[in-house]
């Protein structure tokens, strides 16, 4: 009969082992899914250190998935009882101190390897074509963990967990008509109280970790089918040899197994060293303030978010109502620049200076205040980051081959989004206030100029084949 179950024959003396492999594979394809997304995934060869952070993001996932599992076990999400219950878990519950600085210090190193795999994607052109959608993935697996953070933070019930919830909420009652009742809704109350620990404990443990695995499933997905990008930016996929697969691939199975494991030992001993040694890490990856219970009568005197967001609440904060008046000359010189420059058509360049009319009409004194058009700055700043595919014009992919002055303007915007993470942390002062609006600027810069900046200059040839020197 067509389709009848067939039972894969081993003989006799076949391991047990590989003959449980085959009973499980004539039931469900475990083979085929290793081969496919790792034993016999072919991967460009010359990858460098650059491209270990994927793997090393997947591990510290299981990690934070595996300690907040056991965190829940002994946390309670009441008002009355969230911080004392972190305190139990810190004194009372066995090894309970080294799971929760487990679960503190992972959410840090997630935020720094995320960071440094969108730096590799930057610098080798991982986002271009044919790679748009793995890319948007990534940006949305990017927001998640935003998200996730977000929501997590609350949950120690400190004082700056507390006031930090207190004053992001309260930025969405700047959006025009819907933000008052859209920051109530997401409170569930007046003011960040009970009901507001329950719906984040929900989001946190539940919801976001939900969506999180879906895309990041999503993201392999995406990345197995299309190919793995390299640093010459080469499509490996474009040269096959007599067996089928590319000439200049080689099995991830067992060749960057051994490499990740590498990495994945030098992060070991860095993590472990954090965790036992310097797990607050200055203040930074757990802030002082929130060793004290929350109280709704007493505002700390700096009230700023965990070190991985102030870089997008500098610019929120750098956007007061002087520095509209810079951000109107920016945006008209902007659409005149597109006008004289670019190669849209005409309908598009109308809708674009419709757009920036708009803006600048809402910015003018007595229209729409400062905090709405910091929000708006603050969203743009993270939203930005998924247009790269198509904000860059290079002819190359990889930053080898672009013109020597790309790296420094490559420099330039690293280094306006470190000062705006490091102006984030610290109390506003003019000087400062003064400094996050020129990296602001900056850093606005590097992406709406894109389109011109990375087509010019002299472009060096690239290969043919990848570039590979062995060890």
């Amino acid at each position: 009969m067509a389709g009848a179950f067939k039972e894969t024959k081993f003989p006799a003396d076949a391991p047990a082992s590989t003959k449980a492999v085959g009973w499980i594979d004539d039931r469900f394809p475990l083979s085929k899914l290793w081969n496919d997304q790792w034993g016999k995934y072919y991967a460009p060869k010359n990858f460098n250190f650059w491209y270990i952070f994927g793997s090393l993001a997947m591990l510290v996932l299981v990690l934070q998935i595996v300690t907040g599992i056991f965190l829940t076990m002994h946390y309670k999400p009441d008002a009355g009882l969230a911080f004392g219950s972190v305190e139990y878990i810190m004194r009372e519950v066995p090894w309970g101190w080294l799971v929760r600085y487990m679960h503190s210090t992972g959410a840090s190193s997630f935020f720094i390897i995320v960071y440094l795999h969108m730096t590799r994607g930057l610098l080798y052109g991982s986002y271009r074509k044919p790679r748009e959608l793995i890319w948007l993935f990534g940006f949305a697996i990017f927001l998640c963990l935003m998200a996730e953070a977000f929501f997590g933070y609350l949950l120690p019930w400190g004082q700056m967990s507390y006031w930090g919830a207190q004053v992001i909420v309260n930025l969405f009652g700047a959006i025009p008509l819907i933000g008052p009742d859209l920051s109530l809704w997401i409170r569930g109350d007046y003011v960040v109280s009970d009901a507001t620990l329950n719906r984040f404990f929900a989001f946190h443990v539940i919801a976001i970790p939900l969506v999180l695995l879906g895309l990041v499933a999503a993201h392999l997905i995406a990345l197995h089918e299309i190919g793995s990008s390299n640093p010459d930016g080469i499509e490996v996929k474009e040269n096959l040899g007599a067996d089928g697969h590319p000439v200049d691939s080689i099995p991830s199975h067992p060749y960057y197994t051994v490499h990740d494991l590498f990495g994945v030992s030098v992060f070991l001993l860095i993590f472990s060293t954090v965790v036992f040694f310097a797990p607050e890490m200055g203040g930074y990856f757990l802030e002082y303030n929130n060793f004290i219970p929350a109280d709704s009568l007493k505002t700390p005197p700096h009230i700023a978010p965990t070190w991985y967001f102030t870089p997008f609440y500098s610019v929120l904060r750098a956007t007061t109502s002087d520095f509209l008046n810079v951000v109107i000359v920016a945006v008209a010189a902007y659409v005149v620049f597109v006008w004289l420059k670019s190669r849209l058509s005409f309908k598009t360049k109308v809708v674009i200076a419709a757009i920036a009319l708009l803006c600048i009409i809402g910015m003018l004194p007595g229209m729409l205040d400062a905090k709405f058009w910091g929000v708006v700055l603050f969203g743009s700043s993270v939203v930005i980051l998924a247009f790269m595919p198509w904000l860059d014009h290079s002819k190359v992919k990889s930053i080898r081959y672009r013109p020597d002055w790309h790296k420094y303007v490559y420099a330039v915007f690293f280094a306006s989004f470190v000062i705006l993470g490091y102006l984030g942390t610290q109390m506003p002062t003019p000087g400062y206030t003064i400094l996050s609006q020129v990296c602001t600027l900056l850093y606005f810069s590097f992406f709406l100029l894109m389109p011109w900046w990375s087509s010019w200059g002299t472009f060096k040839p690239v290969p043919t084949r990848v570039t590979y020197h062995g060890h």
